[in-house]
């Protein structure tokens, strides 16, 4: 594994962050979607990637490893006037390169980023309560566990609860 570089995505970068999506929605059970049940094309992410540029409330930083891509992060605020102020983030580190702190390194930018842009307050997410892993690494960050969503998630038969997480960044 070469050095990581972390970098906000580009438009060129869309057929490779949908074939990460797809793959890595496999390969963990802890995402909302399930291998190849990324909801969108390249087209599509093309087109969402161009309406993050300028866009001072939503961002995607792509952790790469040389032309690899090793995790994703995003924060996505809706444009209401009062929920603007919420970012959700949101974020996966393909397994192979886990437990590098590549997933700490991501979220320490997007709040970074969410500190600066002049308009978020407050991020906010959800993570599987058994996801013991996630969950810390959000608590190590500053993040509560403001709720819990029973049974939630239904995957092969068995129900899983949801932690709504968030904190206040100004």
């Amino acid at each position: 594994m070469g050095e990581i570089n972390i970098r906000r995505a580009a438009v060129e970068d869309a057929a490779k962050i949908v074939e990460f999506y797809n793959y890595v929605g496999g390969e963990t059970s802890y995402l909302s979607f399930e291998k190849d049940e990324y909801p969108m094309n390249v087209k599509e992410q093309e087109e969402e990637i161009r309406s993050l540029e300028g866009n001072a409330t939503n961002i995607m930083l792509l952790a790469m490893d040389g032309e690899e891509i090793a995790g994703i992060a995003t924060i996505h605020s809706s444009h209401k006037i009062k929920a603007r102020h919420d970012g959700e983030l949101g974020i996966v580190v393909a397994k192979k390169y886990q437990n590098q702190g590549i997933g700490s390194e991501l979220i320490r930018q997007l709040i970074e980023w969410a500190k600066g842009n002049g308009v978020t307050t407050r991020i906010s997410l959800d993570t599987r309560a058994d996801n013991v892993m996630a969950v810390s690494l959000y608590m190590k960050f500053g993040f509560q566990i403001e709720g819990c969503r029973k049974n939630s998630t239904l995957l092969n038969g068995i129900y899983y609860d949801l932690y709504v997480m968030g904190m206040m960044i100004h």
